[in-house]
């Protein structure tokens, strides 16, 4: 598939899955296909990492920017005087439809979880003492909600924060990264009884199953959000699930790859 122009990477993650012998989806993918990913990375020019990253019609801009100074919390407190990493979650009002209040005053019970989820993701593979006395502030705006949105903010935030953290190179010790390694997040369930990856709204909303999954790059698990949707799920239908999302994550993982390019910050 084409690049449409003025994007940096777009790929159909499933080329090189095993086909099965299943019912097609309603948007014609296999149960273990990815929706087609589109990464732009640097799409602003405030924020050092700033991308704008599709999952089908699911849209979200993420930037990570860089702040010299940390939180009062943690500055008062000289032995925890090392970096952090924060991140902010909101759905733009033109998102959905029909159209979502605009978060003023008070942030709803869902960003505050969403965003939550996107730091303690992000700061899993931070080495803070390496990032030294600085805050990173990474910010997920959904454009377009389509499914997964919270998912598809993990995997795009990632690819800001290299660009952040590459973009203070040379204020940092050499030869001790701040990565400590890569990590994505994708969604799976179960539609009609079959274990399927990467849901959109109409699948998710209809779902028996509803999994988020964040894991490394080296296939080692961060966070793994699931529901049943109606009635338990036995043990053999959650691994199959999990199996799922390890495929997802290795092909975002290659997607991020070939987004970030020389900016990748592992061997």
């Amino acid at each position: 598939m084409r690049c449409p122009e003025n994007w940096g990477c777009c790929t159909k993650l499933s080329d090189d899955y095993d086909q099965k012998v299943i019912p097609l989806r309603h948007d014609q993918r296999q149960a273990d296909e990815l929706r087609s990913i589109r990464v732009q990375r640097k799409f602003t020019g405030a924020a050092p990492g700033s991308v704008l990253i599709q999952a089908g019609r699911t849209t979200v801009l993420c930037t990570a920017s860089v702040d010299s100074t940390l939180p009062p919390w943690k500055a008062a407190n000289p032995a925890e005087a090392v970096g952090w990493l924060t991140a902010e979650y909101s759905m733009l009002p033109g998102s959905t439809s029909p159209r979502k209040k605009r978060e003023r005053d008070k942030m709803d019970g869902r960003s505050t979880e969403i965003q939550r989820l996107i730091g303690r993701s992000l700061r899993a593979v931070v080495d803070f003492a390496a990032l030294g006395p600085r805050t990173i502030t990474v910010d997920c705006d959904v454009l377009e909600a389509d499914g997964g949105t919270r998912t598809l903010s993990i995997t795009g935030g990632f690819i800001a924060l290299c660009d952040a953290i590459a973009s203070i190179r040379g204020e940092l010790t050499p030869g001790r990264p701040v990565l400590k390694t890569s990590l994505a997040a994708v969604s799976v369930g179960v539609c009609d009884g079959t274990p399927v990856l990467d849901l959109d709204y109409i699948e998710d909303s209809q779902a028996e199953v509803d999994l988020n999954v964040v894991m490394t790059g080296a296939g080692e698990f961060i966070e793994v959000q699931g529901t049943a949707e109606g009635k338990p799920f036995s043990r053999d239908l959650l691994n199959r699930q999990l199996d799922l999302a390890a495929k997802g994550i290795s092909q975002l993982t290659r997607l991020q790859r070939e987004a970030l390019g020389d900016e990748w910050p592992f061997e």
